[in-house]
C-alpha cells in the first residue's frame, strides 16, 4: 500500500500539535512545520515514542515571511502529499487604537498571506495528483460580520472562510475529487489566549474534541466545520439577527476578553 503524508502547519503546539497526535495514530508519515524547533523536536520524539507514526520530518520556518512559504512549499511539492493542514495562526485582543501594528501585520501575513499561499499551490498539486485534502483552520470568527476588539483577527479569519467557500465552489463544479475546507471552532483550550492577551468569555472546548470533530467533518466533506455544538447555535442564531444587534453582542463579548 502507498504510504500516506499529512503536512501539519503551526504543529508545534495547540490544535496543530494535536492534528500530529491523531494523524501519527493513523499511520501517516508527518511532515511538521512550525517556527519554534525545540517544541518540534519534543513533539517528534513523543510521537517516535508511540510507535504509531513511521516517520516524523520537521521543517522549521517562519511562515510570517513569504519567502520562508516558498521555501517549505519547494522542499515537499515532490512528495506524494495526502493531507495538508493549513493551521498555522494566532490572535490579538484589544482596541484597534491600542494594539501593536508590527504584530498585526505579522498575524496578517500568518493568517491571511500564508494561507492563501499554501491553498493555492497545494490545490494546484492535489489538482495533478488527483487526489488530496486540505483544510485550512480558521475560526467561528470568520463566520460573523466583524469582531470588535479583536478586529485584525476577525477580519483576516474572514477572508479564509470566504476564501476556502469560493474555491470548494469551484472545485465541486468541476466535480474535482479534491476536498477543501475550514475548520471553525470557538474557543479551544490552547495557548491561543494567552498569545492573543485574551481570555475566553465561553469556556472553551478540548482540542480532542476540535480535532475529532475535524475529522468526522472531513470524512463527511463538510466545507465549513464547527466543532461544538454551542457555536453551531451561534454561528445559526447569527442569521437571524440584524449586523447591527449582532455586532453590540460580539462588543459586549469581546469586551469580556480584555485581560
Amino acid at each position: 500500500m502507498e504510504e500516506k503524508i499529512a503536512v501539519i502547519t503551526g504543529a508545534s503546539s495547540g490544535i496543530g500539535m494535536e492534528f500530529a497526535r491523531a494523524f501519527a495514530k493513523k499511520g501517516y508519515i508527518l511532515i511538521l512545520c512550525a517556527r519554534r524547533e525545540e517544541r518540534l523536536k519534543h513533539l517528534k520524539q513523543e510521537l517516535e515514542k508511540s510507535g504509531k507514526s513511521p516517520k516524523v520530518e520537521l521543517m522549521i520556518a517562519d511562515l510570517s515571511k513569504r519567502e520562508e512559504c516558498f521555501h517549505f512549499y519547494d522542499k515537499i511539492k515532490e512528495k506524494k502529499i495526502s493531507v495538508f493542514i493549513n493551521n498555522a495562526g494566532f490572535g490579538e485582543c484589544g482596541r484597534f487604537t491600542d494594539t501593536d501594528l508590527k504584530k498585526e501585520l505579522e498575524m496578517i501575513d500568518v493568517n491571511l498571506c500564508a494561507v492563501h499561499i499554501f491553498t493555492k499551490l497545494m490545490v494546484q498539486k492535489f489538482k495533478q495528483q488527483k487526489y488530496g485534502y486540505l483544510l485550512n483552520v480558521a475560526s467561528s470568527a470568520g463566520l460573523f460580520p466583524a469582531g470588535p476588539f479583536m478586529a485584525t483577527y476577525y477580519a483576516t479569519k474572514a477572508y479564509v472562510t470566504s476564501l476556502t467557500l469560493a474555491v470548494a465552489k469551484e472545485l465541486s463544479e468541476e466535480k474535482s475529487p479534491i476536498y477543501l475546507g475550514a475548520l471553525c471552532p470557538g474557543p479551544v483550550n490552547t495557548e491561543f489566549n494567552r498569545v492573543a492577551n485574551v481570555e475566553f468569555a465561553l469556556p472553551g472546548i478540548s482540542v480532542k474534541r476540535c480535532v475529532k470533530a475535524a475529522f468526522a467533518g472531513m470524512a463527511k466533506r463538510k466545507v465549513i466545520i464547527v466543532p461544538s455544538f454551542f457555536m453551531k447555535f451561534a454561528v445559526t442564531g447569527r442569521k437571524l439577527l440584524p449586523d447591527k444587534a449582532l455586532l453590540q453582542i460580539l462588543e459586549h463579548q469581546q469586551k469580556r476578553k480584555l485581560m
